[in-house]
């Protein structure tokens, strides 16, 4: 019914646009008592065979939302009722930006994908934490943190270390975003030297604070094997606890969309089932070259209860969905975890 009517409508409005309709249209059911409750009915699956144990945290279920969907914690309490099992919010970087210009988010339909170059939109770090004091929902939260596109390299510590302190006592895990493409020169904090520095000074500050909260990093698609080497090397010297894989790929070949409309529509990350394969197999590299030890949440491509499977199988502990939440509608969640129970 979604795929053939729902999305039908939704497809011919501005992503970006119908993208804050439905989801203040989902905050509003949720103030709603009697619409809450069949939320919930309608998609939320509950039993013991889907809890996951990770970090000392209780997962409800391995299925979560990726960061990028609710960026400024807006809509963490409804998306609750949708039945994820941990929803990631951000990025966030410590002061507000607007973004890139609009438009800034483009579908694919014919292949199932999207093209972002969002630019790290958000209000901000503390007004992401102020939200997150007041929500409702026990629903386990993980925070993305970015750099301001303003902030030089050199100084991106500052911005990371910033957004660490805003959101330590409002989150259950950091993830630590150098991988979007869309902040000019971001991705070079992938190489090793930069991103040894910035997470071993992220690590003795979660020391510092208290119980130290479960650390990831989040990682791009287009690494190479030695790359990866690299992460894993970097994930053990470091102690963070566990990688996010993956990112939107800046590669927009091979794809069913006509050559001249993906060139209009320019730079981005592109998400979707043609990261589905690539995905996949960043996360058995990672799995296999760390001997199985380090935990890793997988996104990318995941549209179905197959495609999530797939990934599990491949070493991933979680899951997350963002394209094929967008194009399979809410179900998605109770689709994938009816599958998983066992």
């Amino acid at each position: 019914m979604y795929s053939f009517l729902i999305r039908k409508v939704l497809f011919s409005i501005d992503p970006e646009r119908v993208h804050h309709l439905v989801m203040n249209s989902l905050n509003k059911a949720y103030s709603i008592p009697a619409m809450k409750r069949l939320l919930r009915m309608m998609y939320t699956v509950k039993h013991p065979s889907l809890e996951r144990k990770l970090w000392g945290l209780t997962f409800p279920n391995p299925v979560g939302l990726a960061a990028g969907f609710d960026k400024d914690a807006k809509y963490s309490d409804a998306l609750a009722c949708l039945g994820f099992g941990f929803v990631e919010i951000g990025t966030v970087t410590p002061r507000a930006q607007p973004g890139n210009p609009q438009p800034r988010l483009f579908r694919l339909p014919a292949d199932s994908a999207l093209i972002n170059r969002m630019g790290f939109n958000n209000e901000g770090s503390k007004a992401a934490a102020q939200r997150l004091r007041k929500r409702k929902e026990q629903i386990i939260i993980g925070g993305n943190i970015g750099k301001n596109k303003d902030t030089p390299n050199e100084q991106a510590i500052d911005d990371y270390i910033a957004c660490f302190k805003d959101l330590y006592d409002t989150v259950d895990y950091f993830v630590v975003n150098v991988s979007s493409p869309n902040t000019p020169g971001l991705r070079a904090l992938q190489d090793k030297e930069p991103l040894m520095n910035i997470l071993h000074q992220l690590m003795d500050l979660n020391k510092k604070l208290g119980s130290p909260k479960p650390l990831l990093l989040k990682i791009a698609p287009d690494l190479t094997n030695e790359q990866l080497d690299d992460i894993i090397s970097i994930v053990f010297e470091t102690g963070i606890q566990g990688l996010v894989a993956t990112n939107t790929t800046i590669d927009h070949s091979n794809l069913e969309t006509p050559t001249n409309e993906v060139e209009h529509i320019g730079a981005g990350g592109l998400s979707g089932k043609p990261l589905t394969t690539r995905a996949t197999e960043v996360i058995q590299y990672l799995h296999e070259h760390s001997g199985g030890k380090v935990p890793i949440i997988a996104v990318g491509g995941i549209f179905t209860a197959e495609d999530a499977i797939e990934k599990l199988k491949a070493g991933a502990s979680l899951v997350q969905v963002y394209t094929g939440f967008v194009y399979e509608g809410p179900a998605i969640v109770s689709n994938i975890c009816r599958a998983l129970q066992s």
